[in-house]
């Protein structure tokens, strides 16, 4: 399969894009804030913004028009033709390729349908089956999930990786959200500014962060402290209101402490067991997330189940104890700017 190499410094509203690039046979992730230069990439490779150094499979696209290129894009709001059918839109510049894709992508029952018709999964997959019918050899998704709602969106997040698993195409990916580029991507990219501050597997970004910004966006919460060795193989990290947490890493000085809030637990009183950190205070807040609820406490957020928050009967206010493990608490230097 070709592989994809991208090299790019474009200037941008307030930064340069600067990034060097290669996909294969995989989905890559670019994740980040608004206005990092993510979709300016997914650009820059179907050559609507130049100049940039893209090479496809040892052939250079650099100086070639966007209808000359080999790509499949996806855009946010999928840009399909309301007027059009289904089939239609699938077959603008794709020939007589439609059918197979219809069918490939278990919409062919819909190819009379127009797409105000349609719901967002399948919006989606007409989307995607436009761009594959052109037989691209890379495939580029602009937040692919965004216009899809909560409920639908589990669903179709599951569908469109087993087909991006079975194309084996280089394909670009941008999303705000973390969960989807961990669900579809092989590798995740963290774009901050027009550089990219890591890149790796979601696997890897949780566990060895590069900076306090990228284990924010992998759902850490980074919490500032002032580290110093104890002596017997911990480090020790005053927060700033005074609590003492402690970690396996090694670090001086100032600190980020990362901790993860499906490794916190809460209680009204700290329990006698092998979570050395406890981090007392009133809850601040408490807000649902999917089927799960974030409760804050002091600078630590936890993640528990909607039936904890009912035993516990938490609330604003409450005091709690928050918990969690030296070993699970990692430390970051905080020099970096943290977006």
């Amino acid at each position: 399969m070709d592989a994809l190499r991208v090299d790019v410094s474009l200037p941008l509203r307030s930064f340069r894009l600067e990034l060097a690039l290669e996909v294969g046979a995989e989905t890559v992730a670019l994740v980040g804030p608004s206005g990092a230069g993510k979709t300016s990439l997914l650009r820059a490779v179907a050559g609507l913004l130049t100049p940039a150094r893209v090479v496809c499979g040892g052939q250079d696209w650099s100086a070639l028009p966007p209808e000359r290129r080999s790509v499949g894009f996806v855009f946010q709001d999928y840009a399909l033709f309301p007027h059009l059918s289904v089939e239609r839109n699938v077959r603008f510049g794709a020939g007589g390729n439609a059918g197979e894709v219809l069918e490939r992508l278990g919409i062919a029952h819909l190819r009379r349908a127009r797409p105000r018709e349609l719901s967002g999964g399948e919006r989606q997959r007409v989307a995607l089956a436009r761009a594959l019918a052109r037989r691209p050899k890379v495939l580029l998704l602009d937040e692919p999930m965004a216009a899809l709602d909560p409920h639908t969106r589990g669903t179709v997040r599951a569908e469109l990786r087993e087909l991006l698993r079975g194309l084996s195409l280089p394909t670009l990916l941008v999303t705000h959200d973390f969960e989807d580029a961990a669900a579809l991507a092989d590798r995740i990219g963290v774009l901050v500014d027009g550089r990219l501050r890591q890149l790796a597997t979601a696997d890897e970004l949780v566990a060895r962060p590069a900076d306090p910004y990228v284990a924010s966006f992998a759902g850490g919460n980074p919490i500032p402290g002032s580290a110093r060795k104890t002596g017997d193989g911990l480090t020790e990290v005053r927060l700033a209101d005074g609590s003492l947490v402690y970690s396996t890493d090694e670090a001086e000085g100032d600190v980020a402490v990362v901790v993860y809030p499906w490794e916190v637990s809460l209680a009204r009183e700290a329990a006698p067991d092998s979570a050395l950190n406890h981090v007392r205070g009133p809850i601040v807040s408490l807000s649902s997330v999917a089927n799960r609820v974030r409760v804050r406490v002091g600078p630590v957020v936890a993640e528990v189940t909607g039936a904890s928050v009912e035993r516990l009967g938490l609330e604003p206010g409450q005091e709690v104890v928050a918990s969690f493990k030296a070993t699970g608490t990692r430390l970051l230097p905080s020099g970096r700017d943290t977006a």
